[in-house]
């Protein structure tokens, strides 16, 4: 069995949750969480739990937007097209900077 161990906020997280996914779903979930800035543990809790998933513009995503970006270039670059999920990966890119543009201060 598992270590109890307390959060930062109090909790005691001591149930391990497991499940199976697809190559092609662990990769979109490692995309998104790639570009949240989160822990994989956040992400999905946030998810499950329907809480809105905030990014936070950082250095750290900055680079993940940047690296997604130049990756997803480079496979269009080299097939023509894009399959569903680099077409989903891009629209959450999108997303993601628009949000941004929105919560810039303007002076």
């Amino acid at each position: 069995m598992s270590e109890k161990l307390l959060d930062g906020k109090g909790r005691w997280r001591c149930v391990t949750v497991g499940f199976r996914m697809s190559p092609e779903e662990s990769t979109m979930l490692n995309t998104k969480v790639y570009l949240s800035g989160l822990t994989k543990q956040d992400y999905i809790i946030s998810c499950i739990l329907e809480k809105e998933i905030v990014v936070r513009g950082s250095p750290r995503t900055y680079k993940a937007l940047k690296n997604t970006l130049c990756s997803l270039i480079r496979e269009l670059n080299e097939n023509g097209s894009f399959t569903d999920e680099q077409r989903e990966t891009l629209q959450l890119i999108v997303t993601l900077i628009e949000g941004f543009k929105d919560n810039a201060e303007l002076p």
